[in-house]
């Protein structure tokens, strides 16, 4: 960390996707809305919504247009049924995918869950400028993702580089 720089707070977007979840029994969302405030982010938007690919690319796609919004975090539809979809979802809105972060994130979970981890198709790139990083739905890979990677990557006075420096140049052709 450099200290000689100011922190810049960032308007970041919560998505949690399930189909048994709601606010009262949601708790990867509210993890990560309390992770991203504590750090000094604003919550600018939060919501639930099931696992289908439509649903998910209707509020992301509202959300990536708001240019007052840097950064959308989802939990859930990452894994490997059925009804998990939320890379099938988010990968056709991404400018960029960030492999990076999904490579890292596996890597980190394997000192965790072991060989479970090749069941997480956690993935994280950039849509119209707006980063998206999207994490399982456990509460642990949650704290994991956010703790081990996003949180130092979202505050600009992470060294030797960050995503929030690059932010300006996102939307670059």
């Amino acid at each position: 960390m450099d200290q000689d720089r100011d922190f810049v707070p960032l308007n970041i977007a919560v998505l949690t996707v399930s189909d048994s979840r709601d606010e009262a029994s949601d708790k990867s969302g509210p993890l990560l809305a309390r992770f991203l405030t504590e750090a000094g982010h604003r919550l600018a938007h939060r919501a639930i919504v099931p696992d289908d690919k439509y649903r998910i690319r209707e509020v992301l796609s509202r959300w990536i247009v708001d240019e007052d919004l840097q950064v959308v975090l989802t939990t859930g539809g990452t894994g490997v049924t059925g009804r998990d979809g939320t890379p099938e979802a988010v990968i056709p809105l991404l400018d960029k995918v960030i492999d990076g972060f999904g490579e890292t994130f596996r890597s980190l979970s394997y000192q965790t869950i072991g060989t479970s981890t090749l069941q997480s198709r956690a993935v994280a790139g950039v849509a119209n400028g707006t980063y998206i990083f999207c994490l399982p739905g456990s509460s642990g890979a949650c704290k994991d993702a956010w703790t081990q990677l996003i949180a130092t990557q979202l505050d600009f006075r992470t060294r030797p580089c960050n995503l929030v420096e690059l932010m300006p140049r996102l939307r670059e052709t």
